[in-house]
């Protein structure tokens, strides 16, 4: 079930070459992510299409960078729909992306467990 939610092969990668950085790179990636999805909410909430664009678009990256594919592809929904300045739906694609950003942040919690702090 894990696999729809990150691409393991891309964490066992990560895994590889960071090697003895690899939690940290998790630590960073969840706690950024936090930021992130504030930004999202904030650029929402003053239906500021841009920064909204920008702050998806960031967290996009990240996400596919860390194998969360489902939610990268949730992050380039919301992109999209910002870069048409099209907001009423937003706050639903927000929600799904806080939703699988939970599932996400329990998985690599659980990845994260027992590696060196």
């Amino acid at each position: 079930m894990s696999d729809i939610h990150l691409d393991h092969s891309v964490l066992s990668a990560l895994r590889d070459v960071m090697e003895d950085e690899f939690p940290v790179l998790l630590d960073t990636f969840l706690a950024d992510s936090a930021e992130r999805l504030r930004q999202i909410r904030q650029a929402n909430a003053a239906s500021d299409s841009q920064a909204l664009r920008l702050a998806a678009h960031s967290f996009k990256g990240s996400c596919s960078n860390m194998g969360a594919l489902e939610l990268a592809g949730l992050c380039k929904q919301l992109e999209d729909m910002a870069r048409r300045d099209q907001l009423s739906d937003a706050p639903g694609v927000i929600l799904l992306i806080e939703q699988e950003f939970l599932t996400v942040r329990g998985l690599l919690q659980e990845a994260r467990r027992g590696l060196p702090h």
